[in-house]
């Protein structure tokens, strides 16, 4: 699986695979239905997907190596990528370390198909409501 077969697979659930996204290591922003972007890495022994609003989306634009406008833009190309100062509305991970035994960097190596796996659990737990108790008097 390559990331064009990823976004295939996302668009089939309603969900769109952004620009910005990486295979190796996996790097995934992904807008979900409710317009709200997740955004999953595999890094170190750890696993993780945060939820961003959909406001925290910013795109920056490279600067042309000279800039003088004579041969080449004096900008360069946009990038999608989350503002620096996001604030996650929810977070899940899975230590590997605690399941699987890692030790190092396993999660960074990571094939895109075995982390797409985690990735999807992860949104099912996210799309799954929480029941909450409320007290009666």
């Amino acid at each position: 699986m390559n990331l064009p077969a990823l976004a295939d697979l996302l668009a089939s659930r309603g969900l769109r695979l952004l620009p910005g996204s990486h295979a190796v290591p996996v790097e995934l922003l992904v807008q979900l239905p409710d317009a709200t972007i997740a955004k999953f890495t595999a890094r170190g022994t750890t696993l993780r997907l945060r939820r961003f609003s959909p406001d925290a989306l910013t795109a920056i634009t490279i600067a042309a190596e000279c800039g003088c406008g004579d041969h080449h833009p004096q900008s360069g190309p946009a990038r999608v990528t989350l503002s620096r100062y996001a604030v996650p509305l929810d977070e899940h991970t899975l230590d590997g370390e605690l399941l699987f035994g890692w030790q190092n960097h396993e999660a960074g190596l990571l094939r895109l198909p075995d982390a797409a796996t985690h990735f999807f659990t992860f949104l099912d737990q996210l799309q799954t409501p929480t029941r909450e108790l409320v007290g009666v008097a």
